[in-house]
């Protein structure tokens, strides 16, 4: 004989052993509170049950089996329910019993106690994770989806505070033709959008070229980025680019992965001291390259239905690509965390045309160039 006969042999006569052995037990119907002696054997099919004078053992399997108290390999007795006999139970005070029991039916060992009492976190903590790999996988972010549930007047008071830390001293560019040109491009590209809301755009007296879009559909644009285009179709764009942003929730999504969850349901449910304090802390507002990518996307989209050439972002592009690789980076003002200029002017140049008239017209290009020609600081603050 083998050595591996040899131990399938011993496991074979051991557990022939247990299932001839005889343990003393007593057994209650749960009907009395009397029980009775019984004899017991751990049999092939399940647990056998005899009783003095009776001519058949009761049986019960091993896989209906319970207990309330679960089986250690230490169990010095075993007190045994039966799944289809409510009531029921079947008491042995025998340590080899118990311990020869629990393999027969693990499921009523501490172990497997264990086991169920942890499955509900486990199975919670496993439909987590699968509903987060689903948003990953689908490029879905779930701060994102809180963002989407902020309050407009929450977004609105967040934006303010944003833009007064970003914005500073510096004074707002209110020349009235100027104003008015811009707040008629604003319109077009708004009613572009197909959004109920309507973009709220200030012109700042800054030599710094930059754009940003904060909460609530606020948009900054700096001096600097009106100067530098050449024509409206330029400033269309970096608007309908912003606009992008706004209407794909990037700003308040940031500002919900900068404060946290729990700063940010203190917003969704009222927290003022949340939207006092919040401000100064986004100054470092900036986005991801794929949401910039997004907004270009989508201000393209923008610039497509409200019929505005997508030439002049192009040319800003290529004009921006160039002032970065003389100055050998891109860490300035609006592009400090795009995409290549190149790069951007090369996916809005690859996009098919469509027809399109002009951004502004010959006056409200010139009144918009001469927007900061009055400029008005706010109160207590002294100008740049």
């Amino acid at each position: 004989m083998t050595a591996a006969a040899k131990v399938s042999h011993r496991r074979s006569t051991s557990m022939h052993s247990e299932t001839t052995t005889a343990f003393s037990g007593r057994y209650s119907d749960g009907k009395t509170a009397r029980s009775v002696p019984a004899d017991v054997r751990l049999g092939e099919r399940g647990i056998e049950i005899g009783f003095p004078g009776a001519p058949q053992a009761l049986v019960w399997p091993y896989g209906a089996l319970g207990t309330p108290t679960p089986l250690t390999a230490k169990s010095p007795d075993a007190l045994i329910t039966y799944e289809f006999m409510p009531g029921a139970s079947l008491f042995v005070g025998d340590r080899k019993f118990a311990a020869a029991l629990s393999k027969l039916a693990p499921q009523i060992t501490s172990r497997a106690y264990g086991w169920r009492s942890a499955r509900p976190w486990i199975i919670a903590a496993a439909s987590i994770a699968l509903v987060f790999a689903v948003l990953w996988a689908a490029n879905l972010s779930p701060a994102r989806w809180v963002a989407a549930m902020l309050p407009d007047r929450a977004r609105a008071a967040v934006g303010e505070q944003v833009m007064k830390s970003m914005v500073g001293a510096r004074k707002e560019c209110v020349e009235p033709a100027g104003r008015a040109a811009l707040d008629r491009l604003v319109a077009r590209l708004s009613d572009a959008s197909g959004a109920k809301a309507r973009f709220n755009v200030r012109v700042i007296d800054w030599g710094l070229l930059n754009a940003f879009a904060v909460p609530g559909e606020q948009i900054v644009l700096t001096r600097q980025i009106i100067t530098q285009s050449k024509t409206p179709e330029e400033v269309a764009g970096v608007l309908a680019h912003e606009m992008g942003h706004g209407l794909e929730l990037h700003p308040e999504t940031a500002i919900v992965r900068i404060i946290g969850l729990t700063a940010a349901l203190e917003l969704i449910t009222g927290g003022g001291g949340t939207i006092a304090n919040v401000g100064l802390g986004l100054t470092q507002l900036s986005y991801t390259r794929v949401a910039e990518r997004e907004a270009d996307a989508r201000g393209l989209a923008l610039l497509e239905k409200a019929q505005v050439s997508p030439s002049g972002l192009v040319d800003f592009f290529r004009r921006m690509g160039e002032i970065e690789r003389k100055a050998g980076k891109s860490d300035f003002g609006l592009f400090r965390t795009h995409p290549q200029s190149e790069e951007r002017a090369n996916a809005a140049a690859a996009r098919p045309r469509w027809p399109s008239t002009p951004a502004m017209s010959t006056e409200d290009w010139k009144a918009l160039r001469s927007i900061c020609a009055t400029a008005k600081a706010e109160p207590g603050k002294v100008p740049d």
